[in-house]
């Protein structure tokens, strides 16, 4: 591997931090003394954050992080409840922050590049939809996951998206209907995370993966994580066709002529871009 240029930290929202490091690029939630809930700027900051890395092409994998001791803790409960006094009593303001959350986890899901979670100290509600909605998380032994809505009268409904679509039914419901803190061992357990490492190493490691997957063709990457969402909510024989025309797709790109060349070769390839 390559080593990687210094980082250099590009002005941006000071609630979400940016650097550049290489190929891989950080957006990191930073509004600690909130323990970074997704306040209505910070989710405008991640949309403008996230459109603006997938129009980068020299960015080949993106880390979303957070500073302070908590991952994220979800909404931001003292701005929804200052809405109540709205003459609406807050549903506009309600739908306008849940629309924009959607609108932020699926700008996650539809970046070109792969998005790793890298996860310390608590990640609930919507902070815990947010690890499910990335492409792969890293989690701190001592991170703990929970949608604990239930236990506030609010049914963490938008997580159970993720979540559903990340875990088994069964241990997705258990974290709805009980609102319980599930450890990083436990998480790992079950799917939610991919690798849990000691206290302290996550940001390391979660950067190991991001240069790993930055070192493989973007393109099929692009490819590829886009047709494994699309197939996802089709028929076994939806999924199939549609996974057929994305590899015949593949196969005409020059990276796939490459990769084949360089394997049959027995040497490494040189990727386009």
């Amino acid at each position: 591997m390559n080593a990687v240029a210094p980082a250099r930290i590009v002005p941006n929202d000071p609630i979400l931090r940016r650097e550049i490091e290489g190929a891989v690029a950080f957006l990191t939630l930073n509004r600690p003394a909130f323990r970074n809930s997704l306040s209505e700027e910070m989710l405008k900051g991640l949309i403008d954050g996230l459109t603006s890395l997938g129009h980068d092409t020299s960015i080949r994998a993106v880390v979303i992080a957070a500073e302070g001791p908590a991952f994220c803790s979800g909404h931001d409960l003292r701005e929804l409840t200052e809405r109540r006094a709205d003459p609406d009593g807050g549903r506009g303001f309600f739908t306008m922050v849940w629309d924009l959350c959607s609108t932020m986890m699926m700008s996650v899901v539809r970046l070109p590049q792969p998005v790793i979670a890298c996860v310390q100290g608590a990640a609930s509600a919507a902070g815990c939809q947010l690890v499910a909605t990335c492409d792969l998380a890293v989690a701190a032994a001592d991170a703990t996951f929970a949608t604990p809505g239930v236990n506030i009268g609010l049914f963490c409904t938008t997580p159970l998206v993720a979540l559903s679509r990340n875990v088994a039914p069964k241990h997705a419901m258990e974290m709805l209907l009980t609102g319980d803190a599930m450890s990083a061992a436990d998480a790992h357990r079950i799917g939610l995370v991919n690798r849990v490492v000691p206290t302290g190493q996550e940001r390391a490691e979660a950067m190991r993966l991001a240069q790993h997957l930055a070192s493989k063709s973007a393109a099929a990457i692009r490819l590829g994580k886009s047709a494994f969402y699309a197939q996802i909510g089709m028929s076994l024989a939806d999924a199939y066709t549609h996974a057929s025309r994305v590899m015949v797709e593949n196969m005409l790109e020059s990276d796939a002529k490459e990769g084949i060349e360089a394997f049959l070769a027995k040497r490494p390839p040189q990727w386009d871009g």
